[in-house]
């Protein structure tokens, strides 16, 4: 009965599974076979979808078996009925089109990133996949406008569309098509329906156009939001403090945005932060420091924010930081100790910043640390070596620091993951530790411009000795990449010979001459810099190297080299992308094979070239990768621009200044779309500047300067990325062209010199970026009357309208100028009072307004400017005395102050002398700079009397420190608190009604190296303390009341009679009076339009004692007269193409 019992209940208990079974779904681990109408989709996507690495068709794509269950197929997933519901694709370097992937429509995850679609988003079905939740369309080179049809999938939680150009710099592809972008639908319309998603990512995407509200709009929308990732986006505005409502954020990438400051309630905000980027967002003030020991922030990224101010705090041992960026950046002060309780730090990277004091030794408890960044700062003391033991390290930069003494031993060695070590540009000395040759990962060593022993040595011989120490248990490590940049070596270093891997090496600024050896050259090497050193070539290569070609070397640096012919090696490099060939003694033609259709970059400037005539005329194959720039400037160029030049379609640069090429500019540029700099400044160039240049789309740098072009400027109506305008020290007439307003990128506006007859340009002020205005020399006429206006050029840096014929009152408002550094409207016909608005020029350092008819008081409220240098007030016509003087605030940088030809009058005061602060106290090391004033852009020029002759400055040094109170009426004596104006180089009194004896005091001022008391009422003995004053070039005491002997010492042996003309009671030579002949009768004076100092001495006798004594004042006279064709005075803004290496991060 039991077993009958018992199977009935089994046949019960299986007929119940069975039905059971029979109405459950199938487990998701045991999948159907994929569905017909899934297949056949995915059947044709692999028909369309082609392998293109290279921009270039290689194969079908074959990643799929077409004779096994499409579920199984990779990237391919199914749910439990065989649909498909998952696709990714992704970094396959697939091609094609993907348009049968909308027919699947129970899809939910679409992943494309990483591939080379190279087309618009249009065309394709999004809106059919309404169960899509996630979609990555990343980094696969789609352009244009992102369709309406993807805001549709309401279903999706992440959206990618994020970086779609990283295809083209993974690839080296040196172009790249506009990226994506939101106008129509715009950002808001766009993201309005997709209100679960929990992860964006639009990195890159153009979003510019839309308001400033972007913020607010998120905040309100997307409130599910835990990745808001936004980098380069041109997004304007700030950051909002609705940001708070999204409670789940805990990703925040706005990198590479002008976010420009954060609001009040950040703290708030970053509270539940895991990660946070702001990078490159021009952020300025103080970073909120709390933000760095919030619990669960893990990475912070606020780097190249190089306004940016904060410093570190002190660390708890709880801290989860583990990727802190802050390089480039305004932080300052030491390192706390507690750095050492950010136990789970990965990366540390505090390059360029403001840091000073001790490396803390407490970082070699982070364990955990990969790669630490402290180069740029001012770091102190010596390395500790434990640094070199931290288990996980692999890239340690302590380069360019004022790290000193020698390095120790350290242990351990071979168990180093050190690959990457820069330790280049400290005060390092004593040897080379053997430990870091044993490293046994290192790949990159920078180890230049330190004192290390060894390196005053045998280089060679030193490290082959050491080699063969290492060789019982290591091997010298095989480097990928060597700097040895500034080590004083004499040879070639012999250990390279044994070095098979380097791929970068750089033995540039050494003292290494001789030949270059072929073992030098490996197969391996990427980039060469062997520039200044004293090296040659061979002349011709032995029959064993006649292909004596490396496949792999792009990059050649040989500037400076002292070579003389093309080096003949070169004929045999056919992958050579950069030349630089600047810098040497190479004459002649430029060969033929010099032009390789590799090459991008070729620099042969400061060379004594002679011709272009053998480029090739079909040289539009140069370069056909990519662009080609062009430099040739200061050589021996002659003869015209031949039209070889339109043909080059892919040059992107050409510079031939200073030059002597001659004729036309050819009226054939128009097709050379890609053209961004032509400079053919300094040259002998005529006729008028052709049309096509105004019609360049591309062009931004535009140098025609100190030719002989004539006629009018063409129009600039379609050259609209133009920034760079000079055309300076030529013949142009007429108006300037009102299609200027059109070029709304102009920085730089330079047409001094010319005979432009126009109304001062107001309809500029739509440029927005305009920094550098120059109309000096020209034939402008009228009013300023509009320059009324506020918003008139609001980034203008330098203003220059000298020398014209401006006239009426000088009605400038300047409470908007807060960025202008050089004001110069001297020359003119300018009259009224002083505008106290520009006491709002903050930044003020040079404001020259003589030759005018202003009629004010001395402007002593010009105190509040504090970086106001120079000072010209001559020939206006002020009044009243110098009184009103805060000697607290004083005139702090003050170096030159030219305020003759006017009506001041009254004693010379003391407070005034002592608001001259800058002429009192120079530092050493300002007087060992020779540092111009100006930027890198723009150097000031300035007119002043000097040595009695007006002097014309092309640069002017900052050192230069002079006080002309010449042509006025001042009265009284000469207070003894002059002596504090230690720093004067050139002081004169003249032409004033100044009495009593010469102050013995004057002794003090070591420096000076002119001095001019004619004209006066002086009386009394010529102090004999002078003679002290050994600098001392030039002296006028002409037409005084002096008597006495003539000191007879050191500087006063070289003055001639007409520095005394006019004092009869004075006697001795190089007098012919005697000091028993006094009391001749006297001559008169010169008149008043008469120059005393060039009545008193002969032209010969100033330019023979100039420079035997004057030493700054010679340099710059020096520079002026020897040197005028061999600077510009407005640097190029390019590309730092010969820098010093540097590690990107």
């Amino acid at each position: 009965m039991n077993t009958l019992h018992f199977l009935i209940s089994l046949f019960l208990f299986s007929c119940f599974l069975s039905l059971v079974l029979s109405f459950s779904p199938p487990q998701t681990h045991l999948p159907m076979q994929c569905l017909d109408d899934q297949r056949a989709p995915l059947l044709q996507l692999q028909h369309h979808l082609y392998y293109a690495p290279n921009f270039t068709f290689s194969s079908n794509f074959d990643l799929w078996d077409v004779y096994t269950d499409c579920c199984s197929w990779e990237g391919v997933t199914c749910d439990a009925y065989g649909h498909v519901i998952g696709i990714d694709l992704s970094y396959k370097n697939l091609s094609g089109s993907f348009h049968s992937i909308f027919d699947l429509h129970h899809l939910q995850h679409l992943n494309l990133a990483g591939n080379y679609f190279h087309t618009t988003l249009f065309s394709y079905g999004f809106d059919k996949l309404q169960n899509l939740t996630h979609l990555n369309l990343s980094s696969s080179c789609f352009h244009g406008q992102i369709p309406m049809k993807i805001s549709h999938l309401t279903r999706l939680v992440s959206l990618d569309l994020s970086y779609q150009v990283d295809w083209y710099w993974r690839n080296r592809y040196p172009y790249y098509l506009p990226p994506l972008k939101l106008e129509k639908p715009n950002f808001k319309t766009f993201i309005k329906n997709l209100k679960f998603l929990t992860e964006l990512y639009l990195d890159g995407v153009d979003i510019s156009t839309q308001s400033t509200k972007w913020c607010e709009t998120t905040s309100l929308v997307l409130s599910n939001l835990r990745v808001l990732s936004l980098s380069n986006c041109g997004l304007k505005g700030p950051l909002c403090s609705s940001l708070a409502r999204l409670s789940f954020l805990s990703k925040l990438i706005l990198g590479g945005n002008p976010i420009s400051y954060l609001p009040p309630n950040f703290l708030e905000i970053s509270s539940r932060l895991v990660s946070l980027s702001l990078r490159n967002c021009n952020l300025n003030g103080h970073f909120p420091t709390g933000i760095l020991l919030l619990p669960k922030i893990q990475s912070i990224d606020i780097s190249s924010n190089d306004q940016l101010m904060g410093n570190l705090p002190e660390f708890s041992p709880n801290n989860a930081l583990q990727s802190l960026s802050l390089y480039s950046t305004n932080f300052s002060g030491k390192l706390p100790e507690s750095i050492g309780n950010l136990r789970f730090l990965t990366n540390l990277m505090l390059l360029d910043c403001k840091f000073f004091g001790p490396i803390p030794s407490s970082i070699a408890n982070l364990s955990h640390l990969v790669n630490l960044y402290l180069g740029g700062n001012m770091f102190s003391g010596s390395i500790h070596s434990s640094l070199f033991t931290l288990p996980s390290l692999k890239t340690l930069y302590l380069g360019e620091n004022q790290l000193v003494g020698k390095i120790d031993e350290f242990p351990n060695a071979s168990s180093s993951l050190i690959q990457e070590l820069y330790i280049g540009n400290n005060y390092l000395t004593g040897p080379i530790p053997k430990s870091v040759l044993q490293l046994p990962w290192l790949e990159r060593l920078y180890i230049e411009g330190n004192n290390f022993s060894f390196m005053k040595l045998d280089l060679s011989v030193q490290l082959n000795n050491l080699r063969d120490l290492n060789n019982r248990s290591h091997t010298f490590p095989q480097l990928e990449a060597l700097s040895l940049r500034s080590c004083n070596l004499t040879e070639f270093p012999g250990f390279i010979k044994r070095q098979d891997k380097l791929v970068d090496l750089d033995l540039s600024n050494n003292h290494i001459h001789g030949v270059v050896p072929n073992w030098l050259w490996k197969s391996t090497l990427s980039r060469v810099n062997l520039s200044f050193n004293v090296i040659d070539f061979p002349k011709q290569l032995p029959l064993s190297d006649l292909n004596f070609s490396f496949s792999m070397l792009r990059e050649l640096y040989l500037e400076s080299c002292n070579i003389s012919s093309f080096p003949e090696f070169l004929k045999s490099q056919e992958n050579l992308e950069y030349l630089d060939l600047s810098k040497n003694k190479i004459s002649g033609a430029i060969p033929n094979w010099v032009w390789k259709k590799s090459l991008r970059y070729l620099f042969l400037a400061n060379n004594h070239l002679s011709s272009l005539d053998q480029l090739l005329p079909n040289q539009s194959s140069t370069s056909s990768q990519g662009s080609f720039t062009f430099d040739a400037s200061y050589n021996n160029l002659s003869g015209p621009i031949s039209n070889w030049l339109c043909n080059m379609s892919q040059l992107n640069g050409f510079d031939a200044s200073y030059n002597n090429l001659s004729g036309l500019i050819p009226n054939c540029l128009d097709n050379m779309s890609q053209l961004y700099t032509l400079d053919v400044s300094y040259n002998n160039l005529s006729g008028p500047i052709p049309n096509c240049l105004g019609n360049m789309s591309a062009l931004s740098w535009l140098g025609l300067q100190g030719n002989n072009f004539s006629g009018m400027l063409p129009k600039f109506s379609k050259s609209t990325q133009l920034q760079f305008l000079k055309v300076s020290e030529n013949r142009l007439e007429g108006k300037l062209p009102r299609s200027l307003a059109k070029c709304t990128q102009l920085m730089v506006l330079d047409v001094g010199s010319n005979m432009i007859n126009d109304t001062f340009p107001f309809w500029l002020k739509k440029l927005t970026d305009l920094m550098v205005l120059i109309l000096r020399e020209n034939r402008f006429y009228g009013q300023i009357k509009h320059f009324k206006h506020k918003s008139v050029f609001p980034t203008l840096d330098v203003l220059d309208i000298a020398s014209n014929q401006f006239s009426g009152e000088l009605s400038i408002d300047f409470h908007q100028s807060t960025q202008l550094r050089s004001l110069k409207i001297g020359g003119n016909k300018l009259e009224g009072k002083l505008p106290r608005s520009l006491a709002n020029c903050t930044a003020l350092e040079v404001l020259d307004l003589g030759n005018n008819m202003v009629h004010d008081t001395f402007p002593f409220w010009l105190e509040k400017l504090p970086s106001l240098k120079v000072l010209v007030l001559r020939a206006n016509r002020f009044y009243g005395t110098i009184s009103k003087i805060d000697t607290e605030r004083g005139f702090p940088k003050l170096r030159i102050l030219d305020i003759a030809f006017n009506n001041f009058s009254g004693d010379l005061s003391i407070e005034f002398l002592q608001s001259l602060k800058a002429m009192a106290n120079m530092t050493d090391n300002e007087k060992a700079k020779l540092d111009y004033i100006g930027e890198n852009y723009y150097q000031d020029s300035v007119t002043i009397v000097n040595k009695g002759i007006e002097m014309f400055y092309q640069k002017v040094l900052t050192i230069l420190t002079c006080l002309d109170l010449s042509d006025n009426s001042f009265y009284g004596r000469i207070p003894e608190e002059i002596q504090d104006l230690k720093s004067l180089k050139a002081l004169n009194l003249s032409k004033n009604s100044f009495s009593g004896e010469i102050p013995a005091a004057l002794q003090n001022l070591k420096d000076l190296e002119s001095l001019d008391l004619s004209q006066n009422k002086l009386s009394g003995k010529i102090p004999p303390q002078l003679i002290s004053l050994t600098f001392l070039a030039a002296l006028n005491l002409s037409y005084n009341q002096l008597e006495g002997s003539i000191p007879q010492s050191n500087q006063f042996i070289t003055f001639s009679n007409d520095s005394y003309r006019g004092n009869p009671n004075l006697c001795g030579l190089p007098l012919s009076r005697k000091c028993d002949e006094v009391g001749l009768p006297m001559p008169p004076p010169p008149g008043e339009d008469e120059d005393s100092w060039l009545y008193a001495m002969p032209a010969w006798k100033i330019a023979l004692i100039g420079y035997a004594s004057g030493v700054v004042v010679g340099l710059c006279i020096g520079y002026t007269v020897l040197n005028k064709l061999g600077n510009k005075w407005v640097d190029k803004f390019k590309k730092c193409r010969k820098r010093n290496r540097r590690r990107c991060i």
